[in-house]
């Protein structure tokens, strides 16, 4: 590897919604442009598989998920250089891009970056949630869109957000079998939902859709379970069951499947990794990067774009991918001042109705105080096997903040540096001490933030 870095005009972090319609707008263009994603194929998380899916597949996973193929033609463009299976885990002040893929670590001088790193499923920490069998909505989704594959055995669906409807009739579709959805959602989130539903009324697309997920899994006669408390999976080597309380009632299923989801949030390792400031989302329980509307951030050379920087869900991330290429475009003369502004108003126009209807999500689905500040005995960091009794202890030893924490514990430091358990640490060192999240803070990341070899570091330099 040379350690004179490639420059490029724009560097595109991930291949997403976001990033593939920013791809098509910068390569329409003309603007030399390298998209990074750490997949084998393009699509992220929404439209994971799309690439390869046959027409059953795609059938089964609905018409938003098909959509996804109008996207790739971002990646058709000759001023685009797609690199897939490539992590990034480090951008420099001064934009300088370093990433790893199959042929080691190199990295990019971009005159502009467009990050568009999507969202992380919200930690779920309950007893007995890291036995084997247990696994995330996502985890479950992902074998179902590259595989086609559904669960043997009992299968039970737990939690609370769209996706876990949508999973479930997406397995019902493929044909497999669920035992029971035991859903967590609390009345009280309906009763406060109720006054923002005027906002999803301009989006009526979504509210249909969520009226015939619900029809679909009634239609089907799945037993279902509302305002489920007290949750815990059940076993030794695996889950054998799975216990809650439900209007009075403790229940115990026998399963051998056990799908979790708590909503998702912003994905912020690289945006907290530049040290942007960020700012407490208090209904959903998580941190967004402040941004603008056309993505801007406090470096004039980054645009935060798609769920990482708020989460406004699939269609909203490929009107704000387009908005902060045109933006870019704009800015480096790719295009004059008044088709620029006409392409924005197009997309902010389209933009606005999906973020009317958030609010009313964001409330019906903000997470219960069971699943933020878990008992004692629970798990939270699974990296390193730290437990919310362990956070409480050492908060007790005058902890304020969770990078003390990690310091006398190792909550953190393990793999995933904190995107699971960042969350839950913070809420609760803010529980024990009285005091609002906000106050309490995040993990203060460092580059690499992704795992990285000697021997890719080694690659680097150039005798």
């Amino acid at each position: 590897m040379s350690n004179k870095a490639n420059k490029r005009q724009l560097v595109i972090i991930g291949a997403g919604p976001a990033g593939l319609a920013a791809a098509n707008v910068a390569g329409t263009l003309g603007i030399d442009t390298l998209i990074i994603d750490d997949q084998h194929s393009a699509g992220g998380q929404i439209y994971r598989g799309i690439v390869n899916s046959g027409n059953d597949l795609r059938s089964v996973l609905g018409s938003d998920y098909q959509h996804g193929r109008s996207l790739l033609s971002g990646l058709e463009h000759s001023r685009v250089t797609w690199l897939s299976q490539s992590t990034v885990w480090q951008i420099t002040e001064d934009g300088l891009v370093y990433y790893s893929g199959p042929n080691g670590s190199d990295y990019v001088q971009a005159e502009y970056v467009i990050l568009a790193t999507g969202a992380l499923e919200r930690p779920m920490p309950f007893p007995g949630w890291t036995l084997p069998g247990v696994i995330t909505a996502g985890g479950l989704q992902i074998a179902l869109k590259t595989a086609g594959l559904v669960p043997n055995g009992k299968l039970v669906l737990a939690g609370s957000g769209p996706l876990l409807l949508l999973l479930a009739r997406q397995i019902l579709d493929a044909g497999g079998e669920i035992s029971a959805l035991v859903d967590t959602t609390p009345r009280q989130n309906k009763l406060q939902a109720a006054k923002y539903f005027p906002g999803m009324l301009r989006c009526n697309k979504i509210l249909r859709d969520g009226m015939d997920l619900l029809w679909q899994i009634r239609r089907r006669k799945v037993r279902r379970y509302g305002q489920a408390t007290s949750l815990a999976a059940i076993g030794n080597k695996k889950i054998e069951g799975f216990r809650f309380s439900c209007a009075g009632q403790t229940h115990e299923l026998d399963c051998d499947v056990l799908a979790i989801h708590n909503g998702v949030v912003p994905n912020v390792q690289i945006s907290r990794q530049l040290g942007l400031t960020h700012d407490w989302q208090e209904h959903q329980r998580c941190w967004s990067p402040r941004v603008s509307e056309n993505g801007d951030t406090e470096l004039n050379w980054l645009r935060i774009v798609g769920d990482g920087g708020g989460i406004f869900g699939a269609r909203a991330a490929e009107y704000q991918g387009a908005i902060a290429a045109w933006t870019v475009a704009q800015i480096i003369g790719k295009v004059d001042d008044l088709k620029a502004r006409q392409m924005i108003d197009a997309s902010t126009r389209k933009l606005s109705p999906l973020k009317s209807a958030r609010k009313f999500i964001d409330v019906l689905y903000s997470p219960t105080k069971e699943f933020l500040v878990p008992t004692n005995e629970t798990i939270v960091c699974r990296c390193e096997e730290v437990t919310a009794k362990d956070i409480r202890h050492y908060v007790d030893l005058g902890c304020i903040g969770p990078n003390q924490t990690k310091s006398f514990g190792r909550s953190g430091m393990g793999p995933c540096q904190g995107r699971y358990c960042g969350l839950t640490v913070s809420e609760l060192i803010a529980d024990q001490r009285g005091v609002p999240v906000a106050d309490v803070g995040y993990y203060r990341i460092r580059p690499p933030i992704k795992p990285v070899t000697i021997a890719e570091l080694a690659s680097l330099h150039d005798d």
